[in-house]
């Protein structure tokens, strides 16, 4: 069975949290095994192009899936906390030292909120 541009889109938008994670949890390993990735690691720039990528895919997303059968508030509320998480990690706020955890703790969310997205949909079953 074909898979629907709702399912796409989720799906792009759990890819792009997870590939978010490996860049906050596993750049800083490889940084350290192979020097010459630190430069690559302090491009901020790399941050906000997540986060522009991000929230148009997410609210496209959740929007066509509301458009058919509305979302609950504690989803829209888990993704919008997550979006803001990812904006406060991209910019540094509250204090650069918290950009790590709160870009993880905000991919989390929003890749957990677009899996319940997903789980809501009736998926087919095979006979």
């Amino acid at each position: 069975m074909k898979p629907s541009l709702t399912s796409l889109l989720d799906a792009s938008a759990i890819s792009l949290s997870s590939l978010c994670l490996a860049h906050c949890l596993l750049l800083p390993v490889a940084v350290a095994l192979v020097p010459v990735l630190g430069v690559a690691s302090k491009a901020e720039w790399v941050h906000l192009a997540f986060v522009a990528m991000a929230a148009p895919l997410a609210a496209l997303a959740l929007w066509r899936s509301h458009r058919r059968r509305p979302l609950p508030p504690p989803l829209w509320a888990l993704a919008a906390v997550g979006l803001a998480g990812l904006l406060a990690g991209a910019t540094g706020w509250p204090v650069h030292a918290w950009e790590t955890p709160v870009t993880v703790a905000g991919s989390l969310l929003l890749a957990s909120a677009h899996v319940w997205n997903w789980r809501r949909r009736p998926h087919p079953t095979c006979a």
